[in-house]
Formats: structure tokens, sequence, C-alpha cells
């Protein structure tokens, strides 16, 4: 695999609006080059045999049953409320409304 050059490093970082020095194009150029070659090393490493995974360990959720319960009725909940109004939580505007 052909090692990235400095103008490719350039290309990216005018694409990515970075200004960069000569000195950290030449320290870019080989640290960029370094992750390429390891991302090409776990491609060969890759076998068929092997499924792709999100994770490295298999993960289970624990759900429980949804079940109904008691719970507030509307005017309990609106009970403790400082403002309300039309059976809702009545707030100071925050945000002003555009025309």
């Amino acid at each position: 695999m052909a090692a990235i050059s400095r103008e490719e490093v350039a290309h990216l970082a005018r694409l990515s609006r970075l200004a960069v020095t000569e000195q950290e194009l030449d320290r870019f150029a080989g640290q960029l080059d370094v992750i390429l070659q390891s991302v090409a090393r776990i491609g060969d490493v890759a076998a068929d045999d092997i499924p792709p995974t999100s994770h490295s360990v298999p993960l289970t959720n624990i759900y429980r049953d949804d079940v109904v319960q008691p719970c507030l009725t509307q005017e309990e909940a609106l009970s403790g409320a400082p403002d309300s109004a039309e059976g809702r939580f009545r707030v100071p505007r925050i945000l002003d409304e555009e025309d």
C-alpha cells in the first residue's frame, strides 16, 4: 500500500478548512500513514468464518414486563404546579415567536 503523500494531507486539510504548517504536513502524513496501514492490517486478519460484530462480548437486554400500575390522575399531577392551563403545565416563554 502506498504511503499517503504530503499533497494528499494538504488536500484533506483544505477540505477540512484546517490551516497547517509545512512541519505539520510532514508529521500528519506519517501519522495518517500509520493509521491507514493499521486499518489495512485489520482487513487482512478478518476471516470469512468470523461474523461481523458491534461489540467484543455478547450483549443481553433484560426487559421487565410492561404492567399497568396505578398512577397519578391529570388533576393530581397538576395539583402541585405553580400554574396550569387546559390540563397542562404552564411555563414562562423562553423563546420569541418568529413571524
